[in-house]
């Protein structure tokens, strides 16, 4: 148990329920996450995006 099983419960979900139209969105939401946390962790970019939350 564990993020992996996060992920592969969400495929299942996708290919049962065919809303593949929702991949996209998962995708981007993730990187958007990912980008926050790179960018705000030791950048000259954290004490603006610590406001923003």
């Amino acid at each position: 148990m564990g993020k992996l099983s996060i992920i592969k419960e969400l495929y299942l979900y996708l290919k049962v329920r065919k809303k593949w139209w929702l991949a996209p969105v998962i995708i981007a939401l993730f990187l958007f996450g990912a980008v926050i946390i790179l960018l705000g962790q030791s950048s000259w970019l954290a004490p603006i995006i610590y406001p923003l939350f």
